[in-house]
């Protein structure tokens, strides 16, 4: 089945499939799951402003990484309590994560 193309970014598409064939990979070993979302706890804000600063200053010496980009995104998410803010920061990991499989993918080599 030929479904139409949604997505603009070029890669997009191709890193999107592998995602859902993980996720039907996942649901067909685990089920439908449902856990608490484990994030806004004591200390972690903490851990969020660590990594941001830490980032930050990676990049200001021109030694930032995508694992410095990720860090600070999953960092940022695992302190929002808020379940609407959380959602915003879990998109932005997963764009982060998008953006660094294309990068990959764009090396010689790397598929």
């Amino acid at each position: 089945m030929s479904y139409p193309t949604i997505f603009t970014t070029p890669g997009l598409r191709a890193i999107a499939e592998e995602i859902d064939a993980e996720r039907q990979r996942q649901l067909t070993k685990f089920g439908e799951q449902h856990h608490p979302d484990g994030t806004g706890y004591p200390g972690s804000e903490k851990l969020a402003d660590f990594w941001r600063r830490k980032c930050q200053r990676a990049f200001d010496d021109g030694e930032g990484t995508w694992g410095h980009v990720l860090l600070e995104e999953v960092f940022e998410a695992m302190a929002e309590a808020d379940p609407a803010k959380l959602r915003t920061e879990l998109v932005q990991i997963a764009a982060v994560c998008a953006a660094w499989l294309a990068d990959l993918d764009s090396r010689e080599g790397a598929r």
